[in-house]
């Protein structure tokens, strides 16, 4: 199965998050998207990061999903170390960070 792109990883309110798409966050917020049926359904775990992703999960909630790839919890938390590196050298850089896979 091909690997989805990781979504970049940013400060958002004073928390590390994958940068959520607007589409995806307002079919959630209007109630389109419904989390506890779509767990019930038939998705791939790289569909299901995918999603969590698009959605704008914590990176410290994303590593708490039973789908999320240890590699891809991995790569996203050796981000968001260099955000919070970054932003202790420089707070309120509002930095953004790409990583490469999903």
């Amino acid at each position: 199965m091909k690997k989805h792109p990781m979504q970049p990883i940013e400060w958002v309110d004073g928390v590390i998050r994958f940068r959520k798409n607007k589409i995806i966050s307002d079919m959630y917020d209007a109630g389109l998207i419904e989390l506890n049926r779509l767990a019930c359904l038939p998705y791939s775990d790289e569909d299901r990061m995918q999603l969590a992703q698009l959605l704008g999960y914590s990176i410290s909630g994303f590593g708490e999903l039973p789908y999320a790839r240890k590699d891809v919890v991995e790569e996203a938390d050796r981000i968001a170390d260099q955000l919070a590196n970054k932003r202790s050298v420089s707070p309120g850089s509002g930095q953004t960070i790409s990583g490469g896979f999903s």
